[in-house]
C-alpha cells in the first residue's frame, strides 16, 4: 500500500460528484479537512470531463444523476491501461442490483443517510489506512448534520394545493420536496435545508419571487442555488427580463413558466439538477 501511495501525488485528489449542493458542500468540507485536493461535479457528464481532464485518484460519486448516472460514468472510467481509480459509490436507495454491480467492479458502496459519513469514512480508511489518524482526530467534528437521501425541491408558494401536486409527481421519481407559504419562511428553509432546487410562486403576499432572489443572492449559502419561477397570471416580457437578470453576479430565476397541470417542461428542467431515480 506504501508503494501505492508513493506513485501518486502527495496530497491525493479527489472528485465528489453528486447533482444536490448540499451533499457535495459536506463532504468537500470534511474531506478537504482531511487533506484531499477536491474538485466537485453536478452531473454524469461534468464528472467524465474533469476525471479525464485531471486525473483523480478517487472519486466519490452519487448513483442518481441528472445527464449520465454516476455508476455508468465511473465504469467509462475504470481502464486497466489508465492510472489506478478508486471509487465510493454512495446513493439514497436501497438497491441490492447497484450494490452488487459496484462489488462486481472494485467499488466501494454506502447508503445516504443517518450512517452516511460512518460509511464514506470506512471506505477512506480502507483505501488511505495512513490517514486513519486524521480522520479519529475529526473525531465529532464530523457530519452532525442529516443527510438528505434524495434531491430535494423547495416548492415556494401561498398556495399548499400546488405544492401538494407537485409533491405526488416528484415523489414517484425519488425527490423530496419542502414547503414554504411565503418568500420570509422560504429564504429561512433554504439557508437552513440548502435544497437542490427551488420551485417560486410569483405573486406572493409578504414578498414576491423577485424579493426571495435578491434575499438568496445575497447570502453565501443560497446564492448559487436555481430558482424556477412559476406563476399563475401571465407576465410581460419586461417581468421575464427582471426575473432572470443576474443579482450580484449571480443568476436570477433560471426559467419561468405558467402554471399548468402539464408538468412536462418544468420536469424536463428539474431533471438536469435532481436526479430522477428510473425505478420510479
Amino acid at each position: 500500500m506504501t508503494d501505492i501511495f508513493e506513485a501518486r501525488d502527495k496530497v491525493p485528489k479527489m472528485l465528489i460528484a453528486d447533482d444536490d449542493p448540499a451533499i457535495v458542500r459536506l463532504l468537500a468540507d470534511r474531506c478537504m479537512k482531511l487533506g484531499f485536493k477536491v474538485e466537485t461535479a453536478t452531473n454524469g457528464l461534468q464528472l467524465l470531463l474533469k476525471a479525464r481532464r485531471n486525473q483523480p485518484d478517487i472519486i466519490i460519486v452519487d448513483v442518481n444523476m441528472p445527464e449520465l448516472d454516476g455508476l455508468s460514468a465511473c465504469s467509462r472510467l475504470l481502464d486497466p491501461t489508465s492510472k489506478p481509480l478508486e471509487v465510493v459509490v454512495v446513493t439514497g436507495s436501497n438497491d441490492p442490483e447497484t450494490a452488487e454491480r459496484c462489488e462486481s467492479l472494485g467499488m466501494f458502496y454506502g447508503r445516504k443517510g443517518p450512517d452516511f459519513w460512518n460509511s464514506v469514512e470506512g471506505a477512506l480508511v480502507e483505501i488511505y489506512p495512513e490517514m486513519a489518524s486524521k480522520m479519529g482526530a475529526l473525531g465529532n467534528a464530523a457530519i452532525d448534520t442529516e443527510v438528505p437521501q434524495h434531491s430535494r425541491v423547495l416548492v415556494v408558494d401561498d398556495d399548499p394545493d400546488y405544492e401538494t401536486f407537485l409533491a405526488s409527481r416528484l415523489n414517484k421519481y425519488g425527490v423530496e420536496t419542502l414547503y414554504a407559504p411565503d418568500a420570509t419562511h422560504g429564504f429561512r428553509i433554504a439557508c437552513k435545508e440548502k435544497p437542490t432546487v427551488i420551485i417560486c410562486d410569483n405573486y406572493m403576499p409578504d414578498g414576491d419571487a423577485q424579493h426571495l432572489l435578491h434575499r438568496l443572492r445575497s447570502t453565501p449559502a443560497t446564492e448559487n442555488i436555481p430558482v424556477i419561477v412559476v406563476s399563475g397570471k401571465a407576465l410581460n416580457d419586461l417581468t421575464e427580463q427582471t426575473l432572470r437578470r443576474e443579482i450580484r453576479n449571480h443568476p436570477g430565476a433560471l426559467r419561468v413558466f405558467a402554471k399548468s397541470f402539464d408538468t412536462k417542461e418544468l420536469f424536463d428542467v428539474l431533471q438536469k439538477f435532481c436526479g430522477f431515480e428510473k425505478h420510479h
